[in-house]
């Protein structure tokens, strides 16, 4: 199988618990890659036999200790080379998952090394995800997804999620980056670093805060 099909895999399924615990199921998994449900039974059925991930039929998918490993490499680099577009050559946060995608299977080892020691081997990248270390550990705090907050909840935005490239740059227009206090005045309002906002639709699942 090739290897960047195998890391896409990989990273989704990391990616789908980390601002939650359900696990995937195979038809989220198809519907996140935009692939055929049979496709993604085939390839899962493949990764479980070479012990990347642990898979009961018509159960959800979990990644193994080898499984985790791999993501989180994958996961580093691509995290990594979306910081360095943001800093060093003054990418908007909205405009470098996909030059990420690319760069990510190409760079070299070496690089990737001196990258992360330029940028001063940052922890989270710029939408607020955790870069894995080199052995794959994380820093994360407990939090809420804006969606689930109560009223009267204030907290600092964590992350912003940048599958939606269109509603990154709406909440950019709004006052929120990660980082910036956010305060729960109601069900449908918020303030942002002390001033009201108003956010585009989607946005309350979108946003995590600290809990």
């Amino acid at each position: 199988m090739p290897s960047a099909a195998i890391d896409d895999y990989l990273k989704t399924i990391y990616h789908h618990t980390e601002w939650q615990s359900a696990h995937i199921t195979p038809s989220q998994l198809a519907t996140e890659l935009g692939l055929a449900p049979s496709s993604v039974t085939e390839m899962v059925r493949k990764l479980a036999a070479q012990g990347l991930v642990s898979h009961r039929k018509y159960g959800p998918i979990s990644l193994t200790a080898a499984g985790a490993q791999r993501a989180a490499a994958i996961i580093r680099r691509h995290r990594l080379i979306e910081t360095w577009l943001v800093r060093e050559f003054g990418y908007a946060w909205d405009e470098v998952h996909d030059e990420a995608e690319v760069l990510e299977h190409s760079i070299s080892d070496r690089l990737l090394e001196g990258i992360d020691a330029r940028l001063g081997r940052p922890r989270f990248d710029p939408h607020g995800d955790a870069i894995p270390d080199a052995e794959g550990a994380v820093e994360r705090v407990p939090f809420v997804l804006l969606a689930h907050a109560a009223a009267g909840h204030v907290g600092r935005v964590l992350r912003v999620s940048d599958r939606d490239p269109e509603l990154l740059r709406a909440v950019d227009a709004a006052g929120v980056a990660v980082g910036v206090e956010m305060a729960v005045t109601d069900a449908a309002a918020v303030t942002v670093a002390g001033v009201e906002a108003v956010l585009p639709p989607g946005a309350d699942t979108a946003i995590w805060l600290t809990a």
